[in-house]
């Protein structure tokens, strides 16, 4: 007698477009380039320009010659959009917003650019959306534009691999990004109290990292905070001190690391001097020559770019060559 088959029918279940929309492509295989049959180096950089990184606000741009995106949408639209055109990025360029997580500072202005900009997209989790409609009044037709992503399962954007990984904090969801073009890996991971083992992994991989160094100790301990407050942000759900970030980064640096960022710094509990002097002095112990971003002959010659992302302002727009 003749085994019955069985059909497994997914009409009506949820696809996941993981390539980029509107312009579809394969994922690479491991240690191939977006572009390797492109070799002019003029047609490989990276940009990234700082928005405002802080409680008051966090966003960036990443772009390539494919075009580039948001991570997070903390800082006012208009400030985005005529800091991208100042430098020649014109919106139709933007393919969309990726989250790290649902807290006001890093989302507050997300549906504001996706309905003034309606082709792009928001990727980050559905877990991310929804507490960003529970905890904030976003108008529910941000869905319209949400594209879901899962952690450590790459995505195509931009003509970038992203990888999103779970770091401990005390949102909904949360993640760091790492994006890889041309062999080279962009890493961000904002907001978090430790470096667990898998946030690790993609940071000790970074040719250019944007890390937290939220709070200086003494500073915390001493400050106007009531205590509840700051036994939270001590916490593993918390934030990075300057001390923690400096040990991880001693820790982990080798001849790859070209650029670290030193971003969300607090206001109350911490100096950009403090945060650098931090990690300038455990990178140098082991031997590191370092250089202050500015593209000046000694930074030429340094081993690597340290460079703390102001909280208000825009940064210089940043050129990574391969």
């Amino acid at each position: 007698m003749a085994r019955r088959r069985t059909v497994i029918n997914f009409a009506g279940q949820m696809t996941i477009p993981f390539e980029e929309f509107g312009n579809a492509h394969p994922i690479p295989a491991p240690g191939e380039s977006a572009d390797t049959a492109n070799d002019n180096p003029a047609t490989r950089v990276i940009n990234y320009i700082s928005f405002g990184s802080g409680s008051s606000g966090n966003c960036c741009y990443v772009g390539t010659r494919h075009g580039g995106f948001l991570i997070d949408a903390g800082v006012n639209a208009e400030e985005v959009t005529d800091g991208l055109k100042a430098n020649g990025v014109k919106l139709e360029q933007v393919k969309g917003i990726l989250l790290t997580h649902d807290h006001s500072d890093h989302v507050k202005y997300a549906y504001t650019l996706l309905r003034t900009n309606k082709h792009m997209r928001l990727f980050c989790t559905n877990r991310v959306l929804n507490g960003l409609l529970r905890r904030h009044g976003i108008s529910k037709r941000i869905k319209d534009y949400h594209v879901p992503i899962f952690k450590e399962i790459p995505f195509r954007l931009a003509g970038t691999e992203i990888t999103a990984f779970d770091v401990p904090h005390d949102g909904t969801d949360n993640m760091g990004f790492s994006v890889n073009y041309d062999n080279r890996n962009f890493v961000i991971a904002t907001d978090l109290g430790a470096v667990t083992e898998r946030a690790r992994y993609y940071m000790s991989r970074a040719t250019y990292l944007v890390i937290e160094a939220n709070y200086d100790l003494q500073m915390l301990l001493y400050g106007p905070y009531p205590e509840y407050l700051k036994a939270r942000i001590r916490t593993e759900r918390g934030h990075l001190d300057n001390t923690d970030t400096a040990a991880f980064l001693k820790e982990i640096w080798s001849t790859e690391l070209k650029y670290v960022f030193l971003c969300h710094l607090s206001k109350d509990n911490n100096t950009p001097t403090k945060a650098l002097r931090a990690v300038r002095e455990a990178l140098e112990s082991r031997g590191v020559t370092i250089g202050d971003g500015e593209e000046t002959l000694h930074d030429r010659q340094a081993d690597m770019q340290l460079i703390a992302l102001p909280r208000f302002e825009p940064t210089r727009w940043y050129v990574f060559r391969p």
